[in-house]
């Protein structure tokens, strides 16, 4: 599939893997929609650099838990374009999660952001989609769908359910949309982390270091240009997964 000339539309993209991403989309040529909750000033600075390199962006504020707002964006998508090519699902909500709980708004939160949002904007766009000669849908998961994350349960199961729903697209929408997952290992770390937390993480890759948000965008364009590869995904996580199984001599 050729980007250059497409619409693609990006959620969570104000910051982050979903900000490099988008911009990686315009590099190739996309026009961009750049979709954001609640960081409005980010977003304006992802489009000002998304055109910058030569397309059009366009910010979006929605939030993909709530199906009204979903379903008037994707008419403003349509209004404003007339089309859509591309959808990468990068939005996720992302909290400590214990289990037991004594609360449920954190698993309910992650649920409704992760899975429902990405649900909803999928179904409403899709019809854009399956307009179009090719289309993509790549979904951002991670390596929790393979191993279980000690204290983050809504996490894990978000994902997790997250790349169930990516098969069952790829099998939905074919031949016309490929669907696809990426999942990142440690690329960008929590601003609150210390120089042990990222040393200790890096330790865990077989490549014994840190990747970039760069190299989860680049897998997302490879998704999106390979023309036969549909539900499957692919892990950007410097071996982390292999190495959890690595077993001292």
């Amino acid at each position: 599939m050729n980007i250059r000339g497409s619409v693609a539309l990006v959620t969570g993209a104000a910051h982050r893997v979903g900000k490099i991403t988008a911009l990686e989309l315009a590099r190739a040529g996309a026009d961009v929609i750049i979709l954001y909750n609640s960081s409005g000033a980010a977003a304006a600075e992802t489009a000002r650099e998304a055109e910058a390199l030569g397309v059009t962006a366009m910010t979006v504020q929605c939030d993909i838990a709530d199906l009204r707002a979903v379903q008037q964006m994707a008419r403003d998508v349509r209004s404003r374009f007339g089309r859509l090519n591309i959808l990468v699902n990068s939005a996720d909500w992302f909290a400590r999660h214990p289990f037991p709980t004594e609360s449920y708004d954190t698993w309910h939160r992650t649920v409704d952001v992760s899975v429902h949002g990405s649900f909803y904007v999928s179904n409403e766009v899709a019809p854009l989609l399956l307009q179009q000669q090719q289309a993509a849908i790549v979904n951002i998961v991670d390596v929790s769908v393979w191993h279980a994350w000690p204290n983050f349960t809504a996490h894990a199961v978000a994902k997790s359910a997250l790349l169930a729903l990516t098969r069952q697209m790829a099998l939905e929408l074919a031949p016309t949309v490929r669907v696809n997952a990426v999942a990142p290992g440690p690329v960008l770390p929590p601003a609150r982390y210390t120089e042990q937390q990222m040393r200790r993480h890096s330790d865990r890759t077989l490549l014994k270091r840190w990747g970039e948000p760069e190299d989860v965008a680049r897998a997302v364009r490879f998704l999106i240009e390979s023309n036969y590869t549909t539900g499957e995904v692919l892990r950007v996580d410097g071996g982390e997964l292999i190495a959890m199984r690595a077993v001292a001599p």
